[in-house]
């Protein structure tokens, strides 16, 4: 389900994904904290279940800072019921994981970071596609009319030149590349 609004805003999609998301992790919260399981298999519960559940469609949105951070929030809420609290070297009492903490116990990708490459291999997708399919007629068309007034949006298109650079490639035809 695409949530679409008349400023054709992606953040309403993101909310709903979020908020299933909560809801499914609220389903597996028990399984998550129980200590009869591994970590590796409490892991892949949150990669297969929840993770696939949030990140559906995430190729095609472009994020702002606000919705990267909500969806850092869920993973780190999700890891921290995995992981459990870390007793304090200096007064031996338990404590919340520190964010920090979390990123080096859970050393694959973070969940912005997953976005970003899926966001990539979709555009490499579209750029071989034939100029006849209508995605790839989408993806270089220009729309007619006049541009409301302001800062513009960031298009898709600019978040994929961010993340080319991002990753090391300079500016360049991505298109072309693919």
């Amino acid at each position: 389900m695409v949530a679409k609004t008349n400023q054709n805003s992606i953040a309403e999609e993101i909310k709903s994904r979020l908020r299933s998301g909560n809801v499914c992790y609220h389903s597996e919260q028990n399984r998550l904290s129980s200590r009869l399981l591994f970590k590796n298999l409490k892991i892949r519960i949150y990669r297969t279940i929840i993770l696939s559940l949030v990140l559906y469609g995430c190729e095609t949105w472009s994020l702002t800072r606000r919705e990267e951070r909500k969806l850092r929030v869920i993973e780190n809420m999700v890891l921290r019921r995995i992981f459990g609290p870390r007793r304090d070297e200096v007064t031996g009492e338990w404590r919340r994981s520190h964010n920090e903490e979390l990123n080096d116990l859970y050393s694959p990708l973070n969940i912005v970071r997953v976005i970003k490459s899926r966001r990539m291999r979709w555009a490499g997708h579209v750029a071989r596609m034939g100029e006849l399919r209508g995605v790839y007629r989408v993806l270089l068309g220009k729309p007619e009319g006049r541009r409301p007034l302001g800062r513009p949006r960031r298009r898709w298109v600019d978040n994929i030149r961010m993340d080319l650079q991002e990753v090391g490639g300079r500016y360049m035809d991505w298109i072309g590349l693919a």
